[in-house]
């Protein structure tokens, strides 16, 4: 006998169900039935004005399709925004959040119902999904992003149950719908997507505002900022969590404005704020946490240390603040409070003025003050983690832009230092980031990539981190994937002064594919953001000259070399980053970066 047809048709297939639906029926059968039948009613009357089919329920569940990805999407942000206007108002026993996962794939259909990978691709991503949020597949990503005027978060290869190979899953942004699809058009895509983080966070997305500085000597600013700093750091090791960077969070300082925007601006659900008092040997500290959607205060406290135990005080706001949300703290959160209490409190002060310094934006000048406060701080304490630290970032730093004077002294230096910090705790973010720089610069990339990916295990949101790694990923010859990374240390550090020089890569990344129009795009902003840049007028240069601009590929030019004459040819380029000579790097740049060079008469050699 034959076996009998099967049919089968493409689809989007959108799954939704009920966050903590077990738990709402073992507290209250009658009343969950109820709730979720007001609803399932809203949700059903939905999905059918979208010109989507139900096709299987089972308790909290759906299971719809719809003929195209753009009204299963639109349908999902409906279904979303319905549901928490439902929400607004009722007691928190009666509220119920849905999570959606939205698929596109080959089905098989049998009667009414369906079947295939599709949909249980579209079931794995809604469990992916956060409670009130949209989680979709990479096909869905490609097909509405055109389309719509939704934002997207990568969420990177997801490996889900009972599907052989990985998932690419991208969170939607939903609170950040323009005004109507036609504007979308106007609006550069990956600029689009990166421009903003996306609400749909973890339950712990935060910004910690700068300190206030409340002391009776304006010199103490850097006290406060440096306790700012440091709860940063704290917070970022909570499992979970999305901490806007330090220097985003920094661009708040001395200006009056409203949580609320705030949180809407950088898509964040907490403000951490608070103020700084130092008088002689004692420290009081005011502490509050803000919910960015109403404003309204969720905790407050005061702390009061001296200069000598601070660290404590820091590790018991944190853990105050954790167990306030409800959750829990990693085992390193408590600031290597035994490995790195400086002997002398004088000494840890100098470390805070050293990177008070050192986040200022990026100059030679800046980086010298800030390296000479470490210094004098490991003078002092040379047992000193976070001293060692700061030295060999700066001249790692200074290495990777081309501004060491002693290139192999520095190096050496630095790989000393690093060591010595990494030997006393391996777990420090940033000395591994350091490390990978120092690896770049050594063309060691494969230890290079392992020390980026090292300092992201440990602090998922360090955002320097991502942008390395991403560069990293661009110098092997892989922009696609280097791409990814960059975004998100947009993401988390969108408003960074120095954030051309992510921009200055993100084009990059895309001139390397051949992507010229988004690369002068990406590039030109990165200039305006870092005009005493001298690569970032060069890779301009490169993109204008593809382009056939020639004459503002030459201006370009003209611009780099005044800034830094030595590199006057594209040998002298790669000697200046040799990190550059990587083999599929060179084959990609020879088609587009060095090409557009070349047409605006710089020279090889």
């Amino acid at each position: 006998m034959e076996a009998p047809s099967v049919e089968r048709k493409l689809a989007a297939i959108f799954a939704a169900d009920v966050e903590g639906y077990s738990r709402l029926m073992g507290r209250d059968e009658v009343g969950t039935l109820s709730a979720l039948n007001r609803y399932r009613a809203i949700i059903d009357q939905l999905i059918g004005s979208h010109r989507g089919r139900i096709f299987n329920t089972a308790g909290d569940s759906v299971l719809a399709e719809f003929a195209s990805a753009v009204d299963a999407v639109q349908c999902a942000v409906a279904v979303q925004e319905a549901i928490a206007k439902e929400n607004t108002g009722r007691p928190a026993d009666e509220q119920m959040r849905f999570r959606i996962g939205i698929h596109v794939g080959d089905i098989m259909v049998q009667g009414d119902n369906l079947f295939g990978d599709a949909v249980n691709v579209a079931a794995r991503l809604e469990a992916l999904a956060e409670a009130g949020g949209i989680c979709v597949s990479r096909m869905v990503r490609d097909q509405i992003r055109d389309k719509l005027p939704y934002r997207f978060e990568d969420m990177g290869e997801q490996s889900v149950k009972n599907i052989t190979r990985p998932v690419r899953a991208y969170a939607i942004n939903t609170a950040a719908v323009v005004s109507s699809p036609s504007d979308v058009a106007s609006v550069e895509p990956v600029l689009n997507e990166v421009s903003k983080p996306t609400p749909i966070l973890p339950r712990l997305s935060i910004v910690v505002l700068p300190f206030a500085n409340l002391s009776d000597d304006p010199r103490q600013e850097y006290f406060a900022d440096g306790i700012t700093d440091d709860l940063t750091t704290d917070l970022s090791r909570i499992s979970g969590s999305f901490v806007i960077a330090r220097n985003t969070a920094f661009t708040y300082k001395g200006r009056s404005v409203d949580v609320r925007q705030i949180g809407g601006e950088l898509g964040v659900r907490y403000v951490l704020e608070g103020s700084v008092r130092r008088t002689g040997d004692q420290v009081r500290v005011n502490v509050q946490l803000i919910d960015a959607e109403t404003g309204a205060h969720v905790w407050a406290d005061r702390f009061e240390a001296n200069p000598a135990n601070l660290l404590d005080a820091q590790s018991e706001i944190t853990g105050r603040l954790a167990r306030t949300l409800g959750l829990e703290l990693l085992d390193t959160v408590g600031r290597r409070i035994e490995q790195e209490k400086l002997a002398d409190p004088n000494a840890r002060d100098l470390v805070m003025r050293g990177w008070a310094v050192y986040n200022r934006p990026y100059s030679a000048a800046s980086r010298q003050e800030a390296r000479q406060f470490f210094e004098r701080a490991l003078e002092i304490d040379g047992g000193s983690v976070d001293a060692r630290v700061g030295i060999a970032r700066i001249l790692a730093g200074n290495l990777v832009d081309g501004w060491s004077s002693t290139p192999q002294q520095d190096m050496t230096r630095a790989e000393q230092l690093l060591a010595e910090a990494l030997e006393t705790n391996p777990n420090l973010s940033i000395a591994h980031e350091a490390m990978g720089m120092l690896r770049r610069v050594q063309n060691r990339f494969a230890e290079s990539q392992i020390e980026f990916e090292t300092a992201i295990a440990l602090d998922p949101n360090n955002a320097r981190a991502f942008h390395h790694l991403g560069q990293g990923l661009m110098y092997l010859g892989q922009p696609e994937a280097g791409i990814a990374q960059i975004e998100k240390a947009i993401r988390l550090n969108p408003q960074d002064p120095n954030a051309g020089h992510m921009l200055g890569a993100l084009g990059m990344c895309h001139l390397l594919l051949g992507r010229v129009d988004q690369a002068i795009d990406l590039i030109t902003k990165a200039r305006a953001r870092n005009p005493r840049s001298w690569f970032l007028h060069l890779y301009l240069a490169g993109a204008l000259g593809l382009n056939g601009d020639v004459d503002r590929a030459r201006t370009a030019i003209a611009e780099s070399i005044k800034l830094k004459p030595e590199v006057n040819s594209v040998a002298q380029l790669l000697a200046q980053m040799s990190w550059m000579s990587h083999l599929q790097h060179v084959a990609l740049a020879e088609k587009t970066f060095y090409a557009g060079l070349r047409r605006a008469g710089f020279p090889d050699e």
